[in-house]
């Protein structure tokens, strides 16, 4: 087998956030939080849970956290089942917080893609921004 069928790709988006860590952990935890900038979720911060993000267009996502530390990191998979392979996506999200002095900069990872996947990881790259727009704009708004 050669190194390229198994190479993957990853998404990355940082943001630097005007708040402190534990905000945007709350944002980053908290399901009713999730759900106003993310997705409808069932989401719990520990190790094991299984969980599902579902999207206003649909699609539901499977996922398990993979690793909790409280305003540190938070890492999940991040699966997509399709009836077209193509869009059958199995991926970690790992969201790293950073103090800064002006607040927190916030990292995101979504690692997994396959070369043959460049609408997914286009899709991806675009909708994280968004979500980070979402996400700062809710934090704006919530002490």
């Amino acid at each position: 087998m050669n190194a390229t069928s198994t190479e993957t790709r990853s998404v990355v988006v940082e943001r630097e956030f005007p708040f402190p860590p534990e905000k945007l952990w709350r944002a980053l935890t908290q399901p009713h939080l999730i759900e106003e900038w993310l997705m409808k979720n069932d989401f719990k911060p520990s190790v094991g849970h299984r969980f599902n993000l579902r999207g206003e267009w649909g699609g539901v996502l499977d996922c398990e956290v993979l690793a909790v530390e409280p305003n540190r990191e938070l890492s999940y998979t991040w699966n997509f089942a399709h009836d077209d392979a193509a869009f059958n996506l199995s991926s970690v999200v790992t969201f790293t917080l950073t103090p800064t002095s002006a607040g927190t900069r916030l990292r995101m990872e979504q690692a997994g893609f396959r070369p043959d996947q460049k609408q997914a990881y286009g899709g991806a790259h675009a909708g994280w921004k968004q979500f980070f727009e979402k996400l700062e704009q809710m934090l704006t708004r919530t002490d």
